[in-house]
């Protein structure tokens, strides 16, 4: 086991210059950028298929439903939104590990080693998000609200679904993108408890006000129906379930470790 002195000194070895600090980040930046767009230009290359997968959620709900542009370009900045945001999705690792990369050197190598569970977590979490949507919030939001659509007859005329393809892309994408980020709330809140900033107690005696919390965020970040709201504030809660077990074995693995040094102390 490396000493912290030893962890500190080499830190201080690789201190480098705010300058040579600007660099390696500008680098990173770089690196980030360059692995975004060539993302994006794959992307775009296979921006139909994306597009075909996307629309399966309304396509499972209604085979005779027809989707419209209302603009001549409309279709063309539809397609490069959609290659920018599954450009993003897969060149995410990457953004990740040039930011790994620029922070894991100030760090001590046990804090290195506790950051990897987090890391390994956070795509597993956003994957599990983004199928909660893909799979059962939007044919289930898409279900309500086609039910709305009449036939029409004497006097009475019908009212027909007939979705924009952006509005209906920048939905779904925007509630992957918001249910993959609200399901880093444990990764977020277990780091907080190792840093001292919050505890198990404190999680679990805020529970109530967690759960309001929960439900006015999924109210907010999904359409304006119950299944949704309830699809998103049900694992929510869960989750923040989790996070108050994840806190507490954070608390006592500290525990555990400060019990350790004071016992090889007073061997000392």
């Amino acid at each position: 086991m490396t000493a912290p002195d030893d962890d500190e000194t080499r830190i201080e070895q690789s201190r480098m210059p705010l300058l040579e600090h600007l660099v390696e980040l500008r680098n990173r930046l770089m690196y980030a950028i360059i692995a975004l767009i060539v993302a994006f230009g794959v992307c775009y290359a296979f921006s139909d298929k994306i597009y075909q997968y996307l629309h399966w959620p309304l396509y499972r709900v209604c085979h005779d439903c027809r989707m419209i542009i209302t603009a001549p370009q409309e279709a063309f900045f539809t397609y490069v939104k959609v290659s920018f945001w599954a450009a993003f999705l897969l060149a995410f690792p990457i953004i990740a590990s040039q930011i790994w990369m620029f922070v894991a050197p100030g760090l001590y190598r046990n804090e290195r080693k506790a950051f990897l569970p987090f890391l390994l977590a956070t795509p597993i979490l956003f994957a599990a998000g983004a199928a909660l949507v893909y799979f059962i919030v939007m044919p289930l939001a898409l279900q309500f609200f086609l039910s709305f659509q009449t036939p029409g007859g004497e006097g009475v005329l019908p009212i027909v679904a007939e979705t924009r393809v952006s509005e209906y892309l920048s939905l779904i994408m925007a509630l992957i993108l918001a249910f993959g980020v609200a399901f880093q709330l444990p990764v977020l809140l277990t780091l907080l408890a190792r840093v001292g900033i919050a505890s198990s107690a404190g999680l679990a005696a805020k529970r109530k006000y967690a759960i309001v919390g929960v439900f006015v965020a999924a109210a907010v970040l999904t359409p304006p129906d119950p299944i949704s709201q309830i699809s998103l504030a049900v694992p929510m809660v869960l989750l923040y379930e989790v996070s108050i077990w994840s806190a507490r074995l954070v608390e006592k693995r500290r525990a555990e470790a400060e019990a350790a040094e004071a016992a090889e102390s007073g061997a000392a």
